[in-house]
């Protein structure tokens, strides 16, 4: 039996891309297999400043997203989803989303049923 695991986000780092075609957006990792005890789970924090973007991507996993603060519009297949405070979204195995731009400061929290953020093959439009 694994034991429980606690992550205070403002121990951590602030993680980001270096190929800027993934976009500007900012992340926390909070729990992933290859930086805390734990499997089966990804979560963390995502951080865009306003005219960060998260370039239009997809992997084989299931994502659900908790809006924290501000808003932003997600893109999924084409549609708009408005992410804010307290509104849940589940973001499909596969489908293609990301975010144009954000206009305001935006946190979300994240997660996938992944051992390791590694273990996410993300593909890039």
């Amino acid at each position: 039996m694994m034991a429980a695991v606690m992550v205070d986000q403002s121990d951590l780092q602030t993680e980001t891309w270096t190929d800027p075609v993934r976009g500007s957006v900012r992340w926390k990792t909070l729990i992933s297999g290859d930086v805390t005890a734990t499997d089966t789970l990804v979560c963390g924090i995502a951080i865009m400043s306003p005219g960060d973007t998260f370039a239009l991507h997809s992997h084989p996993q299931p994502e659900l997203y908790f809006g924290l603060e501000g808003e932003v519009d997600v893109q999924i297949n084409g549609t708009a989803h408005r992410l804010k405070p307290g509104v849940a979204l589940f973001i499909p195995g596969d489908a293609v989303h990301g975010v144009l731009a954000a206009d305001q400061p935006v946190r979300w929290f994240y997660t996938f049923a992944a051992n390791a953020f590694p273990d996410i093959a993300y593909t890039f439009a």
